[in-house]
């Protein structure tokens, strides 16, 4: 693997804050100033394919990366400035269950995302 591909990964399985591509690049880039949206794209997408990516697709907007916790968990988004946070330590295990049961579905995936206003963008940060 090349040092460009283990440094996508290593901000793809470290970083909290749910990076975008750009992001990604741009974080690269410092150190290998050659790499290309290419390389960071295709890393991405063998990752997902591995299962040590989760992708967030948003349809307005850049597609986020969950590389720390590549399951189906919940996340909470802000409408103003995009940040992504995990909701640590909500079960919904529960609730896949009664879905499962009540609709007799097969669930092979799920996203469970709440929209709303962070802390700093309340306070005018």
């Amino acid at each position: 693997m090349t040092p460009q591909r283990q440094a996508v990964l290593e901000i793809l399985t470290t970083s909290d804050a749910h990076p975008t591509v750009d992001q990604i690049y741009e974080r690269v880039r410092v150190d290998f100033p050659m790499t290309s949206r290419a390389t960071v794209y295709k890393t991405i997408s063998l990752a997902k394919e591995m299962g040590v990516v989760m992708e967030l697709e948003f349809s307005q907007g850049s597609n986020r990366y969950d590389g720390k916790r590549p399951y189906p968990h919940p996340h909470v988004i802000c409408t103003k400035c995009k940040q992504v946070m995990d909701a640590d330590d909500i079960e919904i295990t529960d609730l896949k269950q009664q879905i499962i049961r009540k609709t007799g579905y097969r669930i092979v995936n799920h996203r469970i995302d709440f929209f709303g206003v962070c802390p700093d963008c309340q306070n005018g940060s």
